[in-house]
């Protein structure tokens, strides 16, 4: 049977209604109940003692395959796997390079790694360990199995400076422009998370943007789906990426996308396009309620940022994205056990 053809005014009318009072309408009818705080940071703590207690397995079972070929000269004093387990562990600890350098002194009879503060910091620029941590996430989305993705996506930015804490400020600002102009001051994560297994699937990291960091997020989408024959259900994207262009993009790869329309949008840029405005005209509660699912980005982001902090201490973009890395690979560790 042919669909229905849907229209410009339709299309207008639905964004009118949705401005008005669809949103409201949305959030008596699916709103989440509210949370029971100590039964759920009791549920998280548990979570984690279970990943740290699996930590050093872990670690082990996905650097064991590893194999470096070098050219003569002086052995590196660290092991690939010293280097990996050092770099999560600071990154958990909050530290930077100095302190944990120093806190290595009271625990290297226990790690047998005893090093100065600039080769923790030289850490975050290695080669060696670029491939470790692509390994490591690589091993945890097996170990989840995950494989046919129900994404979430979202962005957020992560301090340069202790000065100023990135959601305050991004708040006050009322403008992702304005933040964007900050480059000194932050730096933007843009992160894709599976809700069916609690995983982030990738990440980018950009100074410049969060639409950079979108760019970026969505080539190691890409390289993952051709190493693990991942595959993308849906995806759900915030209102700043709801361009026609954008869904044509994202339409080559994934099944189906959740988004709010901007104002003024219009019919007119393909069958993708057409599609996803279908879904918000004629199903739009249902749209709704899968596309707010996003909300699973901000909690985790916020349960992320608790963890391992909202400070990246590294000032090097290569360093600074391998920070956000690591705290993307711990988010992983800890939804092994959802």
């Amino acid at each position: 049977m042919a669909k229905k053809r849907i229209t410009n005014k339709q299309l207008s009318l639905k964004l009118k209604e949705f401005e008005l009072y669809l949103k409201d309408k949305y959030k008596l009818q699916f709103e989440e109940k509210e949370r029971d705080w100590e039964k759920y940071e009791r549920k998280y703590m548990q979570k984690v003692r279970k990943a740290i207690k699996q930590f050093d397995p872990i670690i082990e079972d996905s650097t064991k395959n590893i194999i470096i070929h070098r050219e003569r000269g002086r052995r590196p004093e660290l092991t690939i796997k010293q280097k990996l387990t050092l770099l999560l562990t600071k990154q958990l600890m909050q530290k930077s390079n100095r302190l944990m350098a120093n806190m290595l002194l009271l625990f290297s009879l226990l790690t047998n790694i005893n090093v100065s503060y600039k080769t923790v910091e030289r850490l975050y620029s290695d080669e060696e360990i670029d491939m470790a941590l692509y390994n490591l996430h690589i091993f945890l989305l097996n170990k989840k199995n995950v494989r046919n993705v129900k994404g979430s996506s979202d962005a957020t930015g992560y301090a340069l400076t202790i000065k100023k804490n990135y959601e305050s400020y991004a708040k006050k600002l009322k403008d992702k422009a304005k933040v964007e102009g900050k480059k000194k001051d932050f730096v933007f994560a843009f992160k894709v998370l599976d809700l069916s297994t609690g995983m982030y699937v990738c990440y980018g990291t950009s100074k410049k943007s969060e639409k950079d960091a979108y760019r970026k997020a969505l080539k190691m989408l890409l390289k993952i789906g051709e190493d693990i024959d991942l595959s993308i259900d849906d995806m759900r994207i915030d209102r700043y990426y709801s361009n026609p262009s954008d869904v044509k993009e994202l339409s080559e790869f994934i099944g189906r996308i959740y988004i709010i329309p901007k104002k003024g949008a219009k019919l007119g840029h393909g069958d993708a396009w057409l599609e996803t405005m279908r879904s918000f005209v004629e199903n739009t509660m249902n749209h709704l309620k899968e596309y707010y699912l996003r909300n699973n980005s901000e909690s985790g982001f916020a349960q992320d940022k608790k963890l391992t902090g909202w400070k990246v201490w590294q000032k090097r973009d290569d360093r600074i994205d391998t920070a956000i890395f690591t705290k993307a690979l711990w988010h992983n560790l800890f939804s092994l056990y959802l």
